[in-house]
C-alpha cells in the first residue's frame, strides 16, 4: 500500500507489514495442519499471550501484571468504564472531541455526562474547559490522549492525581507517540494496535494501575479471568489486569500484531521524532490550501477545514493516490504521518489538493 499510494490513513488503519501476514499465514497453517488441539499448541498459545503482554507492556512503559490483551479502544473503554460501577448520582466528564468507542461506553454507565468544550480552543485553554466541569459529584473523567478529529493532545499529567479515576482513549497516541503511563498518572490507558501499532484487525490493550485493581469489578468475565489453581473448584480472579482480558482473540492475529511490533520496535525510539515532524511539514503544505485545524507541535494528526463536500474531496484524492480521512460531521479530511511517511507522500497530497 505505501509503496502505490501516499498512505495518509493510519489514524484508521495503518500499514499492515509484511512480515505480519507472513506470520499470521503460519499461524494459520500450522492450525490447519496440525490442528488446534494438545499441550504444544496451548502452551504456545500462551507464550505468545505472554510476550505481547510483555511487549505492550515496554511500549507505555506500565509496570508489571498491568496489561490486558483486548480486541480494541473501545472495548477497552467497555471494561474499564463498567469496571467502575457507576450510578445515577454519579457523573462522567468528558471532552467534545472523543471518539464514539469512548462515549458509547460513557452513555450506558448509568452516570450523568457532563461533556466540556475543547473543540475550538487552543491546547493550552483545554485543561481549564475541563476543570470547569469537574465537580463534587464527579466519579470518572473520561478523554482522549490525542483528539481523532483534531489531533490535539489532551492534559492528561495535569487531570490525574485527584483521587479520580482517569481513563484514556489512547488510540491516536500508543505508537504515534511516546507513552509513559506511569509519568501520565492515568488508571486505565486503551489501545487500538491496528492504527499506529500497525496490528491486524482486532487486537488491543487495556493497561490497568495496579493500585486501582483489587478495588474493581470483573465486568465481562471469561474463562481467563480466573485463576483454577488456586481456585480449587471456586472462582478466583486472576492477578493483576489479566483479570480483564475478554477470553480468546484469534491467535493468527496475535501473532501478526507480534510481528508488527517487532517492525516497529527495530525502528528504533527515533521513529517518533520522525512522525512528528513529517506531521509538521504535512501542516505547512496543507495551511498554504487550506484552513487547518490542528494546532501546531501537537501529536501526528492534520485536520484541516474543506469548503464543500469533504467526502466527495476526500474520493478525488483516493482516486489520485492519496489517502486520508473525511471526518464525519466537521467536514473536515485527516492526514497521519508515520514514520515511514515520506516528502514524496506529502508532495503528493499537496499537489492532489491543487487539483482540488
Amino acid at each position: 500500500m505505501v509503496e502505490r499510494s501516499a498512505y495518509l490513513n493510519t489514524g484508521t488503519f495503518g500499514p499492515l507489514p509484511r512480515r505480519a501476514v507472513e506470520a499470521m499465514s503460519a499461524q494459520e497453517r500450522s492450525a490447519l495442519e496440525r490442528g488446534r488441539a494438545g499441550a504444544e499448541f496451548f502452551e504456545n498459545m500462551g507464550r505468545l499471550r505472554e510476550e505481547l503482554r510483555e511487549r505492550l507492556r515496554r511500549l507505555l512503559n506500565a509496570p508489571d501484571d498491568s496489561i490486558a490483551l483486548t480486541t480494541s479502544t473501545t472495548d477497552g473503554c467497555n471494561i474499564a468504564v463498567a469496571s467502575l460501577d457507576l450510578g445515577p448520582d454519579d457523573e462522567v466528564v468528558t471532552t467534545d472531541v472523543e471518539h464514539p468507542g469512548l462515549l458509547g461506553a460513557l452513555e450506558v454507565s448509568k452516570a450523568t455526562v457532563r461533556v466540556a468544550a475543547v473543540r475550538d480552543r487552543p491546547p493550552g485553554e483545554a485543561l481549564s474547559a475541563i476543570e470547569a466541569a469537574i465537580g463534587d459529584r464527579t466519579r470518572l473523567i473520561a478523554l482522549s490522549h490525542v483528539a481523532w478529529t483534531t489531533g490535539a493532545v489532551l492534559p492528561i499529567r495535569e487531570l490525574s492525581g485527584r483521587g479520580i479515576p482517569v481513563v484514556v482513549d489512547g488510540a491516536q497516541a500508543a505508537g504515534a507517540l511516546p507513552v509513559d503511563v506511569g509519568e501520565l498518572g492515568c488508571d486505565f490507558y486503551t489501545v487500538s494496535a491496528q492504527k499506529w501499532l500497525l496490528g491486524p484487525e482486532g487486537t488491543g490493550c487495556l493497561y490497568v494501575r495496579p493500585e486501582r485493581v483489587e478495588e474493581l469489578r470483573i465486568p465481562f468475565p471469561s474463562y481467563l479471568s480466573w485463576d483454577f489453581e488456586r481456585g480449587q473448584g471456586g472462582l478466583v480472579p486472576r492477578d493483576g489486569a489479566l483479570r480483564f482480558e475478554p477470553g480468546w482473540i484469534s491467535t493468527g492475529a496475535l501473532a501478526g500484531l507480534l510481528a508488527s511490533l517487532e517492525f516497529a520496535e527495530q525502528a528504533g525510539p527515533e521513529r517518533f521524532a520522525r512522525a512528528r515532524a513529517m506531521a509538521a511539514r504535512c501542516r505547512e503544505l496543507v495551511a498554504e490550501r487550506a484552513k487547518v485545524v490542528t494546532a501546531p507541535a501537537q501529536g501526528t494528526l492534520v485536520s484541516w477545514r474543506v469548503d464543500g463536500d469533504a467526502a466527495a474531496l476526500d474520493e478525488r484524492l483516493e482516486a489520485r493516490g492519496v489517502i486520508v480521512r473525511s471526518l464525519p460531521g466537521v467536514g473536515w479530511l485527516r492526514a497521519s504521518c508515520g514514520f515511514w511517511t515520506d516528502d514524496e507522500d506529502l508532495e503528493r497530497l499537496a499537489s492532489a489538493l491543487d487539483a482540488g
